[in-house]
């Protein structure tokens, strides 16, 4: 079974950045498309940004310029990097992956990111 284990959040000032990592762990899989997803509260999730197995990316608007996706294959890692975070980037942010061959879609259990004004 593939699990996903997010890491890298926390509180930061407005400004600064923060690096989120997402390693996916089990046996005998390969990741088709990756990337992130955030839910702020009382607001419903939303994607923040998606990378595909070559390497395509693609952006919410909201954070193109400021953040960066990028994953390395051979360790099943995905990365988010944020830089000129805001407040209204606050929210608990789920790293996702769907799985080549059978397309299961696998969540991680979240990393909250608060961004203090």
């Amino acid at each position: 079974q593939v699990q996903l284990v997010e890491s890298g959040g926390g509180l930061v000032q407005a400004g600064g950045s923060l690096r989120l990592s997402c390693a996916a762990s089990g046996s005998g899989f390969s990741i088709a498309t990756t990337g992130w997803y955030r839910q702020a509260p009382g607001k419903q999730r939303e994607v923040v940004a998606r990378i595909a197995s070559a390497g395509r990316t693609n952006y919410a608007d909201s954070v193109k310029g400021r953040f960066t996706i990028s994953r390395d294959n051979a360790k099943n890692i995905v990365y988010l990097q944020m830089s000129s975070l805001k407040p209204e980037d606050t929210a608990v942010y789920y790293c996702n992956a769907v799985l080549s061959l059978t397309y299961k879609e696998i969540w991680g259990q979240g990393t909250l990111v608060t961004v203090s004004s």
